[in-house]
C-alpha cells in the first residue's frame, strides 16, 4: 500500500486499507517491527490523533524525514 512521499496516513486508516479497519494496532505491531524503514517508509504513518507514534530508529528522524519531505505535520 503506497503512501505518496511528502503525506502521510494513519495507522487506521491503513488497517482500513488492507481491509481490516479494526487492525489498527496489528499494523503499528507490524511498523514496529519493520527492519528497513526507509524502503518500506513507516515514518509516514501517524498515530490516531495525528501524533507522531512511535518509530523504531526514533521520533526525532521520524520527524526529520517527514519534514525533509516537506510532509505537512500536524503535529
Amino acid at each position: 500500500l503506497h503512501t505518496p512521499r511528502g503525506s502521510f496516513t494513519t495507522y487506521g486508516q491503513l488497517a482500513a486499507r488492507c481491509g481490516s479497519p479494526r487492525a489498527a494496532r496489528a499494523v503499528g505491531g507490524v511498523m514496529a517491527r519493520n527492519p528497513w524503514p526507509l524502503l518500506y517508509p513507516c515514518h509516514r504513518v501517524l498515530a490516531g490523533n495525528l501524533g507522531l507514534g512511535g518509530f523504531g530508529p526514533g521520533i526525532e528522524l521520524k520527524k526529520t524525514l517527514l519534514t525533509l519531505e516537506k510532509a505537512p505535520l500536524p503535529v
